[in-house]
């Protein structure tokens, strides 16, 4: 587990499950995209979930699994994780959207992200000075877990390195050429920040992410908010909730 300079005990403020709040089963989801909460509500409704509160997200548990979301950006996936993993969350799967630097992912590919640069403001308070900068890396077994997962059900899926930025209006052309070039993937807002604190929790954390946009064609493709790529995001999640 990576430690930082200054411990949990350091600070002012820890999560921790409150009064009368539930305890969550150990494996879940989150689906950090506004656009995914409808369906998690209509899978808690059919499957008879109960509800928490979880800030301006939704929190749905049984005894096998929970369901958090939307959570969009470092901050704010931050803040939701670190209070799931005071319920008792331990094995956590984000699923998002990125937008795709390589020609080879295209959008409606998934893709599994293996390490993380980090250019949020998040990851390094998690950090010690030495960690700083550096690339993050997912919980290994998880990220396994899920390439079995979709390797059996025949899905296919591609995995790589991915950018986190806090800035989706910054993702200039220079800095895609440049990371495009270092062989990264994906740039995704919530990935390495979520890593870092689930390193530093001592918990697991992968995702899985459809590609919604291709930020290395110019003019900028955009995807997500097309009937067919919204299905196939729907028929993930699903597909996601169900064999978790």
């Amino acid at each position: 587990m990576a430690k930082t300079a200054h411990s949990a005990q350091d600070c002012i403020i820890n999560p921790e499950c409150g009064r009368g709040e539930p305890l969550l089963p150990e494996i879940g989801i989150l689906a950090v995209n506004p656009a995914e909460a409808p369906v998690l509500a209509a899978y808690a409704k059919e499957t008879q979930m109960q509800r928490a509160f979880l800030f301006h997200s939704n929190l749905y548990y049984s005894e096998k699994l929970f369901l958090a979301g939307p959570a969009v950006g470092a901050p704010m996936a931050v803040m939701c994780l670190e209070k799931m993993i005071a319920l008792g969350a331990k094995k956590v799967i984000l699923y998002g959207w990125c937008g795709s630097l390589q020609e080879d992912l295209r959008v409606m590919d998934v893709f599994l992200p293996t390490e993380a640069l980090s250019e949020e403001g998040t990851s390094r308070h998690y950090q010690d000075q030495a960690e700083q900068g550096r690339v993050v890396l997912p919980s290994s077994a998880l990220c396994s877990h899920l390439g079995t997962i979709l390797d059996v059900a025949d899905i296919p899926f591609h995995q790589g390195k991915i950018w986190t930025t806090d800035a989706p209006y910054r993702e200039t052309q220079a800095k895609i050429t440049e990371y495009a070039n270092q062989g990264i993937y994906g740039v995704d807002m919530e990935f390495s920040a979520l890593c870092s604190v689930a390193s530093f929790r001592g918990v697991e954390l992968a995702a899985a992410m459809l590609i919604s946009d291709e930020v290395w064609r110019q003019p900028w493709q955009p995807r997500f908010s097309r009937k067919e790529f919204k299905r196939k995001s729907r028929k993930l999640l699903t597909f996601l909730c169900d064999t978790l």
